[in-house]
Order: structure tokens, then sequence, then C-alpha cells
């Protein structure tokens, strides 16, 4: 992560690339104090996970947010809202045992829904860290 002078957005991140091909968005963006970060979905030995139960997958896409907040000078800890988009509803009790391991004391607000993803995995999680420079 490069300096941020005060008031300018930060890219943070390498451009994510699936199947060959660069997406037209970035792994995070530092807007003043706030860290956004895409919707991450879970990705093993850099290709997407489309098989595994929704633990290992819910594993994978926090382990991911976890090192794209480092890059932010962030932790799990700075979260402040989180976002979920599950593919079955049957998937939230593994899910929701996952996430509370990671987030375990003062979790962030969150949402989550249910919903058919544009790519064939379990869950995709996106957050919103707030870590004053």
């Amino acid at each position: 992560m490069t300096e941020n002078p005060r008031g300018k957005k930060q890219i943070i991140g390498d451009p994510l690339v699936i199947g060959g091909r660069q997406l037209s968005l970035s792994h995070a963006v530092r807007a003043g104090d706030f860290v956004f970060l895409t919707g991450q979905v879970p990705f093993k030995d850099g290709a997407l996970m489309t098989e595994g139960t929704v633990e290992d997958q819910t594993r994978a896409v926090l382990d991911e947010i976890k090192n794209t907040l480092h890059q932010a000078n962030c932790s799990l800890k700075d979260v402040v809202k989180a976002m979920i988009w599950l593919r079955d509803r049957a998937d939230f009790p593994g899910f929701n045992a996952v996430y509370g391991e990671y987030f375990p004391e003062e979790p962030p607000a969150r949402s989550a829904v249910v919903s058919e993803l544009l790519i064939d995995v379990r869950v995709e999680v996106e957050v919103v860290a707030y870590k004053p420079q």
C-alpha cells in the first residue's frame, strides 16, 4: 500500500483476474478513514472454489478478506459493516458458525440475503472497515 494523501482515494491490491480476464474493479479502496472491500468469493490455490461446504468456502472468503485488510493496514477488528450473500438459505447456520469464529467479539453490523450469485459459489462477503489514518 502506498501513502495516501488526505482526501484522495487509494486503490489497494493488485488488479483482480479471473479466468485470465482482468475485472473492472479493485480489491479494495481507501477513502479517508474508511476501507471498502469488493465482495469476496472463495478461491483455493488461485482458482475459483466451486466445490466444498459453505464452511470451507466461508473460511476461504474470510481469510482473503483478512489478507486484503492487512494490505490496507487494517484487521478484522476494524470491520464495521459486512454484507453477505448466500446461494442457499440452508447454508446460513454453517456460514454463521464460521463467521462467528472470525468475529468473536464486537462483531460488525451485518446484512445477509439469499440470492442467485453470478458465479457458481455458495457465499460472497463484502466488508467496510474504519481505521483512522
